[in-house]
């Protein structure tokens, strides 16, 4: 029997407690070990305190982040906070290794640092559940080596420069949540759309980032969706978008032509049967059908079915793709779709991608 995974806790816990452990040595002169916080959504947290400094007018602790066994990058970074008597009111700001807004459609307002909502709920609580109702405090929250993790995280993308975001709606992290994955993906399309997107670009990874970019699409379009092209597609729908196109590599748009959004390989691989089903229906003769169900690789049938003279066998199952997603979202989006062999070659589009591609600004190799 495999042994239950270890949850750990968000950088938003994180820095809660290194907040109140600092403000408890500024007010009473206690330097703590362990501090426990109230969680957003009920129950307790006790957090154990690496470091606690007495300044002159200002009070630091630090607490590491621990992830259990979640494999989250910021995992053994210092939470560093500062606290220090202030006259008007609490303020919470961020300091080096925090990075900053600089993109709307995000949940923190421009030029501000990226402490989320609900952990700087979880700040003020804490501190003022120590200062009381009436004294004022400054925090400052920082990172060390914030900045480097950064870069490893989708804040590059969202326009969080200079490093981490501190975040989490509940405080606990859950080992190898996909649901908050799904979710950490979601604000692409609201910043997006703040910049006035209507059309946008999803692709599965950083490959196709880099294939939009040398498409000439617009980078504040593209969105990437990881495996989640179904959840992706309802949140657009959710949205003021009106078309999106799927670009991605053969291997992962082929199986969204057969119904599957969700398209990790260990739990939805039939390329190989996607592929020779839409290349009998146009027509393949017996020994490429067995060549297509013999492939390793799903680059594998672009060879294959050029020496066949069916081409066209990869604009249909673009054209299916983008059926099969409109209707996923009860044709709520115009859906169109492009897919590229892993040489960078495109292979398959469909009349639709041709018009959303055209609005983004892709014109060239369209045909």
């Amino acid at each position: 029997m495999k042994a239950a995974l270890r949850n750990g806790y968000t950088t938003g816990s994180c820095a809660a407690a290194a907040a109140k452990a600092a403000a408890l040595a500024l007010v009473h002169g206690t330097m703590v070990r362990q501090v426990t916080i109230s969680l957003p959504r009920g129950g307790n947290l006790t957090l154990p305190v690496s470091r606690v400094e007495i300044g002159e007018g200002s009070c630091r602790a630090e607490v590491i982040k621990d992830a259990g066994d979640d494999p989250d990058v910021t995992h053994g970074l210092t939470i560093v906070a500062e606290v220090s008597l202030h006259e008007n009111g609490l303020i919470i700001a961020g300091g080096p290794g925090v990075g900053t807004v600089t993109k709307p459609g995000l949940a923190v307002p421009l030029g501000q640092a990226a402490i989320n909502p609900v952990p700087r709920q979880m700040i003020e609580q804490e501190v003022r559940q120590v200062l009381g109702p009436r004294k004022g405090a400054r925090v400052v929250i920082s990172v060390p080596g914030g900045e480097a993790v950064a870069a490893q995280t989708m804040n590059p993308r969202l326009g969080i420069v200079g490093g981490i975001s501190i975040l989490g709606t509940g405080g606990i992290v859950r080992p190898m949540s996909e649901d908050a994955y799904r979710r950490s993906l979601v604000p692409q399309i609201d910043q997006a759309v703040a910049l006035g997107y209507r059309q946008l670009v999803l692709t599965p990874g950083r490959l196709g980032v880099n294939k939009a970019e040398a498409m000439g699409l617009p980078t504040a379009a593209v969105v990437e969706t990881s495996n989640f092209i179904g959840t992706m597609l309802e949140e657009c729908a959710r949205r003021p978008v009106e078309a999106v196109l799927l670009l991605g590599h053969l291997g992962k748009l082929v199986k969204v032509a057969a119904g599957i959004f969700y398209t990790l390989g260990r739990t939805a691989d039939a390329r190989r049967e996607i592929i020779t089903a839409q290349a009998a229906l146009q027509g393949a003769p017996h020994h490429v059908i067995v060549a297509l169900m013999n492939m390793n690789t799903a680059d594998e049938a672009v060879d294959i079915l050029k020496s066949a003279g069916l081409t066209a066998v990869f604009h249909r199952l673009a054209a299916e793709a983008s059926r099969r997603a409109a209707r996923h979202v009860q044709d709520q989006l115009k859906v169109g779709t492009v897919m590229y062999a892993l040489s960078g070659e495109i292979v398959g589009y469909d009349a639709a991608a041709r018009e959303i591609g055209g609005q983004l600004g892709w014109l060239n190799g369209l045909k």
